[in-house]
């Protein structure tokens, strides 16, 4: 016997299949939206459908954008020759948020993969070649994530990035700040000692 009229289990079940969210999250949701005024609903229903709409890669670095080219690709002051290969959207904005970066990205949209069917032509990555013909790149800085695909590919990138005489560098990793020595695991201290850096006055 089903708990809600249909209208509402229809919403929960459309809510249950997104990412994170459970049975019990759709339904706190799903009754929030109910009990909101109709202009919520409508708010984001409204915004499901553009984003479906307008949203697209960009040409150039293959991130989410709404106009051609994004954003970060046609700032001129961020036409520094310096690029940062990320692995997906959600990597890129998360170094832009920190403020750090202020140069150019691509977007690879995925790692290699072997056992998991996803080889070099399953990513962005002749995309990324291709760029270094076209643009006046200095530097590639490898910002894959620490897991055992997104080491493989570094390295693979590597390779083919330093065939083409261009400065490749890797982004640190290793012990978090605020992190405690003794619960670190043993991938993690290892990178942490072949990433120190010397202590500067």
């Amino acid at each position: 016997m089903k708990i809600y009229p249909k209208p509402l289990e229809d919403l929960i079940a459309q809510l249950s299949k997104l990412p994170g969210i459970g049975q019990k999250s759709a339904s706190r949701v799903a009754l929030y939206i109910l009990r909101s005024r109709k202009e919520l609903a409508e708010g984001l229903a409204a915004s499901l459908l553009e984003v479906k709409d307008k949203i697209r890669f960009c040409p150039v670095c293959f991130n989410f954008t709404d106009s051609e080219p994004c954003a970060i690709c046609s700032d001129s002051n961020r036409a520094n020759g310096v690029l940062c290969v990320v692995e997906g959207p959600g990597d890129q904005m998360a170094i832009e948020e920190t403020g750090v970066f202020n140069g150019r990205y691509h977007v690879l949209h995925g790692v290699l993969s072997p056992l998991d069917g996803v080889g070099p032509e399953d990513l962005k990555i002749g995309e990324l070649m291709a760029r270094l013909e076209r643009e006046d790149i200095r530097e590639v800085i490898l910002a894959t994530n620490p897991t055992a695909q997104g080491e493989a590919t570094a390295h693979f990138l590597a390779g083919l990035l330093v065939d083409k005489g261009v400065k490749v560098t890797r982004i640190a990793m290793g012990v978090p700040m605020g992190g405690d020595l003794k619960y670190m695991d043993s991938m993690t201290l290892k990178h942490s000692f072949k990433s120190r850096v010397e202590v500067e006055k």
